[in-house]
């Protein structure tokens, strides 16, 4: 947990250094890990939670890219996920997110990739000038069994929650 926080703080330090904006965000996490072996799937639901940092870089008074760390914690799959977002604003209240995301599983068991790639999609919805309403939706793509010619696990999840930007 003590490698977590310093991690956590260390983000939260660059980001609020270089950022034209930067905050941190907390939610629920629901995730899903789809099984699949020789034709037959299987699909298991954790819910858990997630806490993090984030900074925004505008590139034009529409559109920024958002890099973002975050711990996430489901049982049995804790993992810091790094996902870099374009961020398009339609407004200044509505932002709509999308990009990759890489995962790293801190507590990969001995058959699995520590290493999860994935693409997040979602909204934003400012509610006043620090506060606003996160959902998005993180498509798993990685297998995260290792040699897993016959066997695929992916794992997915919905987050909802909300972020305070310092600026």
């Amino acid at each position: 947990m003590k490698k977590i926080n310093l991690l956590l703080v260390a983000a939260f330090l660059t980001f609020s250094l270089s950022a034209q904006e930067f905050g941190v965000r907390a939610g629920a996490d629901f995730a899903s890990l789809k099984l699949d072996f020789m034709g037959e799937s299987e699909t298991e639901s954790e819910t858990g939670f997630y806490i993090g940092v984030f900074g925004s870089f505008d590139i034009s008074e529409t559109f920024a890219i958002r890099p973002e760390v975050n711990y996430i914690s489901i049982e049995d799959l804790d993992q810091i996920a790094i996902p870099v977002l374009a961020q398009y604003s339609t407004s200044d209240t509505f932002h709509i997110l999308a990009g990759p995301s890489f995962g790293f599983m801190l507590d990969a068991e001995e058959g699995m990739n520590s290493f999860n790639f994935g693409l997040d999609f979602g909204l934003a919805y400012n509610f006043t000038e620090n506060f606003a309403f996160e959902a998005r939706y993180n498509l798993g793509l990685s297998n995260l069994i290792e040699d897993g010619d016959d066997f695929d696990a992916k794992l997915s999840g919905f987050i909802v929650g909300l972020a305070y930007s310092f600026n």
